[in-house]
This record gives C-alpha cells, structure tokens and sequence, in this order.
C-alpha cells in the first residue's frame, strides 16, 4: 500500500469566507485579504492553595473575541456586505478548494466599516463578526 503524502504546510490561498441564513444558502460573502484566530484560550482559573510550591490552574471558559476579517474595498462589495449586516446567521471558512484543508463553522453577526487611508495604499473595509456560537471545525450543518 503506498504512502499518504503529508503535507508540510498549508497556504493560505483559496480561503473563502461564505455567509448565510441557513447551508443551503452559503454564499461567498466577500473576497478576503485576512482573517483573524478561529477562537482563544480558556481564562486561566487558579487554584493555587497554601501547600503548592507554585501557582496552579484549571482551565474555565474560552475567550471569544469578534472576529475580524480584512477585504478590499469597492463600493459594490462594501454595498453586498452591508446589506447581510446585523442579521444572525451562520458563516463558514473554508481552507482550500471546496475546503479540502478544514472548514470552521459558526453563527453570529457581522458589520462592516471602511478603514482609514494613507499615500500609496489600497482602500479596505473591515468586517467585523461577533459569533454567538463556538466555532466548530466542520461544515454548516444541513
């Protein structure tokens, strides 16, 4: 039986940000230049008492900061993303053609805001996505 070919490392080309009511109506939401830690550590519960030689802890709840993803600008782009923003539902990442590469999935909101502009630069707009669930590691559900 011949061997799988691992991959040394993964690129980011081919991540696409989808967005939708439910995962019939996933769609690409907009082009993206980045995107932000698909979730955070758990707050760090200490538990240290008077007979430990150095402070110890348990983990409590992650942290799950907004998530903020970097796009281009273009007043059609900017107008597409701005008509879906502040309504629930769900959003997907996907890494690489189809996903071949991990699919994260949560729900939440999102908005979207034109960042400031300097000599010799691109115009970018950032959306902004509070999730209001954890984010899972495969696709939206059915």
């Amino acid at each position: 039986m011949p061997e799988a070919v691992v991959k040394k490392a993964v690129s980011t080309i081919g991540t696409v940000l989808k967005a939708g009511a439910d995962a019939a109506s996933l769609a690409k939401l907009t082009r993206i230049k980045s995107y932000p830690d698909l979730g955070g550590a758990p707050e760090q519960l200490e538990s240290t008492d008077l007979e430990d030689p150095s402070q110890t802890f348990e983990d409590g709840v992650q942290q799950q900061d907004t998530m903020e993803f970097t796009a281009n600008y273009t007043k059609a782009e900017y107008d597409k993303v701005a008509a879906s923003a502040g309504k629930q539902q769900k959003y997907q990442l996907e890494f690489g053609e189809n996903g071949e590469d991990g699919i994260f999935s949560w729900e939440g909101k999102h908005s979207v805001r034109v960042t400031g502009g300097e000599v010799n630069a691109i115009r970018e707009m950032v959306i902004t996505i509070t999730p209001s669930t954890k984010i899972d590691n495969k696709a939206v559900a059915a």
